[in-house]
């Protein structure tokens, strides 16, 4: 599977037998999606900065792709989705609303979503979760988990490979997006800084034992 990085909380999942996109955002966060397709979109939750899932094409194998919006448990073109219910804040959803944590099972690896996760994961949300390969985790604050929750969630949840998104960039809407923290917060908060990378290009049998921090560039 090649894992690639678009901006804010959108990734694009390349599988053998299929595509996912996750959390597509719309051009006012300040950032600008590239053309994307996907046999599959996962949205988290319903907010302009995750859920434009119009701007994504279909594939050969789909005219239009698959939306997953909701929690539940879905199969598509031998793809699996599993949604575990959360919030999009540490109120119980009273000031954000909801928010799906989405793992994704590609190529035999389980890719973890947190979308805009707002609050500490339960002890019922982590069996939920369950094992996972590869953490796409929030980091930035402000609408979401900061570093120092994040790490912890992290230290949790113990996936092979954790990559941060949804933290300010120069881009970002600075009337929106002003109270957001940076990626080098974060990676000052887990105490490593490695050079980030084009994509991961990851299987099955090269998932470390413990936990690698990959920063990927946003292409």
């Amino acid at each position: 599977m090649i894992i690639t990085y678009h901006g804010h909380s959108t990734f694009k999942l390349k599988g053998k037998r299929g595509t996912a996109v996750t959390d597509p955002y719309d051009d006012y966060i300040g950032l600008t999606l590239p053309r994307l397709s996907a046999d599959i979109v996962t949205v988290s939750h319903d907010h302009k900065d995750h859920n434009a899932a119009d701007k994504i094409s279909g594939t050969a194998r789909r005219n239009n792709p698959f939306i997953v919006d909701k929690p539940g448990e879905y199969e598509v073109g031998g793809i699996s989705i599993f949604g575990v219910p959360t919030f999009h804040d540490d109120s119980k959803g009273t000031e954000r609303g909801q928010n799906t944590v989405f793992t994704i099972l590609i190529d035999h690896l389980r890719v973890c979503h947190l979308g805009d996760l707002g609050h500490d994961l339960t002890s019922q949300q982590v069996e939920k979760i369950g094992a996972i390969d590869i953490l796409l985790c929030p980091v930035g604050g402000a609408f979401t988990i900061n570093s120092e929750l994040a790490v912890k969630i992290i230290r949790t949840l113990e996936p092979g490979i954790v990559i941060p998104m949804h933290y300010k960039t120069d881009a970002h809407n600075s009337d929106v997006f002003a109270d957001m923290t940076t990626l080098s917060d974060f990676t000052r908060e887990y105490g490593l800084d490695p050079k980030p990378m084009v994509k991961l290009d990851i299987e099955r049998g090269k998932i470390p034992e413990e936990t690698q921090l990959i920063l990927l560039e946003q292409t």
